[in-house]
């Protein structure tokens, strides 16, 4: 029988930053090189990629920034660092691809979310520009429209 991955499949963390602080052009899908005790941490949700970015390093790409605090109970023999350097595991096209746009281009190499897939932990990194303040404005305005846009709405359904 068939094993449906999409129940198996779960959000870990999301960088809501990201889409606030940058223009998100396109997204790619890499896996993460852990340690035990870090899959450990995971499972239990303690993860932070708020302030985490990718970085482009002797042709490999790594995820640096990203905070996973050590159990207490998983790690008694290893000495934990929370915020070490973790290699990113894509195929060639796609880190020459992106190691093209982050040099030539001046994007930057944003997580986006981590998730569970297939009992793998794999990261979304998003290939971004970073935005001015007035794009920030603009962006918070056309979506508090759209909230009030959405309001009036539903009221008018509901009352109409």
């Amino acid at each position: 029988m068939a094993k449906d991955n999409k129940k198996t499949d779960s959000t870990i963390a999301l960088n809501k930053r990201a889409r606030h602080e940058y223009h998100i052009d396109e997204r790619y899908e890499a896996g993460v090189a852990l340690q035990g005790w870090e899959v450990k941490s995971l499972r239990a949700g303690r993860i932070s990629i708020v302030d985490a970015y990718a970085i482009v390093r002797n042709g490999e790409i790594f995820l640096f920034g990203a905070s996973i605090p050590p159990l207490l109970s998983a790690s008694t023999h290893v000495v934990a660092d929370d915020r070490r350097t973790r290699k990113l595991l894509l195929n060639r096209a796609e880190i020459d691809k992106l190691i093209g746009a982050v040099e030539r281009k001046g994007y930057t190499l944003v997580p986006t979310a981590m998730y569970w897939k297939a009992n793998r932990v794999k990261i979304e990194l998003g290939l971004a520009k970073g935005k001015q303040d007035h794009d920030k404005r603009a962006a918070e305005k056309d979506r508090d429209f759209a909230r009030e846009k959405q309001q009036a709405m539903r009221s008018k359904n509901r009352f109409g």
